[in-house]
C-alpha cells in the first residue's frame, strides 16, 4: 500500500487541515500519516485560535514517520513560522523525501495575511525548491509573484514568475477570485490549463487542503504530475458536486484569531 504524509495544522470540524488530508488520502487508497504543525480551534465559519507545535516536537514527529513508515509523497499545509519551516525543510532534505506538494497557506479567504514576511521568504528559500509542485490560490500567487492577477493571462504570468524565482512547478488556482474553476500549471518551461466548472456550493471550507492532498495521493500512487492534477481536480469537483451540507455556517471565514505557543505573534 502506498503511503502519504500530511504536515499541517488541525481542524476539529474535520473539513480542512490534516483531518481533510486524512480523509482525502484514505479515499484514494493511500495510507495516510500526519505531523502536526499547529492545533487550530476552527470550524466552517472561522478560526478562533492557534497553538503552534515547537520545532523540537515537530522534528520528533517527522523522525518517527520517516524512520518507520517512509512516505511515498508528502503534502505540507499551514506552517506559520520560520523555525517550523526550517525544521520541515531540514527533515525533508535529511530523509530524501520525494513527491512533495506544498500548499502555501498564506492568505485567508477574507484577504488577511496569515504569515509574516519572514515566513514567506523562508517558504520560498527552503520549501519551494524541494517541491514537485506548489498550489497557491490567486491572492497567494499575487503575493509570491509581486503582481496583481485579474485574468487568465495574469495567472500564467504569475505562475511563470514564481517558477523562475523558486525552481518549482506551480499550479495557480483560479477559482478563488476569477469566475471559473480553471487552474494553470506551469512546469518544466511549459504551461497547461486544467479547465473546470464552478460548482454552486457555498461549502468550500478546506477545498485547498483537499486538492493538494489529492495531488499528493496520486503522486504517491505513481502517476505523473499532470495526471495527478487532473485526477485531483476531478475528485474535488465530485466532492463539491455532492452538495454536502453539515453545519450552520454560511458566511465567509473570519480569520481574526489569537496565536499562542512557542512563537507568539
Amino acid at each position: 500500500m502506498k503511503t502519504a504524509l500530511s504536515i499541517a495544522g488541525t481542524d476539529p470540524s474535520g473539513g480542512a487541515g490534516i483531518q481533510a488530508d486524512l480523509k482525502t488520502m484514505t479515499a484514494h487508497g493511500v495510507y495516510a500519516m500526519t505531523a502536526v504543525t499547529a492545533l487550530v480551534a476552527q470550524n466552517t465559519t472561522g478560526v478562533k485560535s492557534i497553538v503552534e507545535s515547537s520545532p523540537e516536537f515537530l522534528a520528533q514527529q517527522l523522525d518517527c514517520v520517516f524512520t518507520d513508515i517512509f512516505p511515498d509523497a508528502v503534502k505540507t499545509g499551514m506552517v506559520a513560522s520560520v523555525p517550523l519551516i526550517q525544521v520541515i525543510a531540514d527533515k525533508l532534505e535529511e530523509y530524501g523525501a520525494k513527491n512533495i506538494v506544498v500548499d502555501p497557506v498564506m492568505v485567508a479567504t477574507s484577504g488577511d495575511r496569515l504569515i509574516s514576511e519572514d515566513a514567506v521568504g523562508a517558504l520560498k528559500r527552503r520549501l519551494f525548491p524541494l517541491a514537485a509542485v506548489i498550489t497557491p490560490n490567486i491572492p497567494e500567487a499575487e503575493l509570491l509573484a509581486g503582481m496583481s492577477i485579474t485574468d487568465a493571462g495574469g495567472m500564467e504570468r504569475a505562475a511563470r514568475t514564481i517558477y523562475d524565482a523558486c525552481g518549482c512547478a506551480v499550479l495557480c488556482k483560479g477559482g478563488h477570485r476569477l469566475n471559473d474553476a480553471s487552474d494553470f500549471l506551469y512546469a518544466g518551461g511549459e504551461g497547461r490549463w486544467f479547465h473546470g466548472r464552478r460548482v454552486n456550493n457555498p461549502n468550500t471550507h478546506g477545498t485547498g487542503c483537499t486538492l493538494s492532498s489529492a495531488i499528493a495521493s496520486n503522486l504517491a500512487l505513481g502517476r505523473d504530475l499532470e495526471t495527478s492534477v487532473e485526477r485531483a481536480k476531478a475528485y474535488l469537483s465530485g466532492a463539491l458536486g455532492a452538495m454536502l451540507d453539515l453545519g450552520k455556517g454560511s458566511g465567509p471565514l473570519d480569520h481574526t484569531f489569537a496565536i499562542s505557543g512557542p512563537f507568539t505573534r
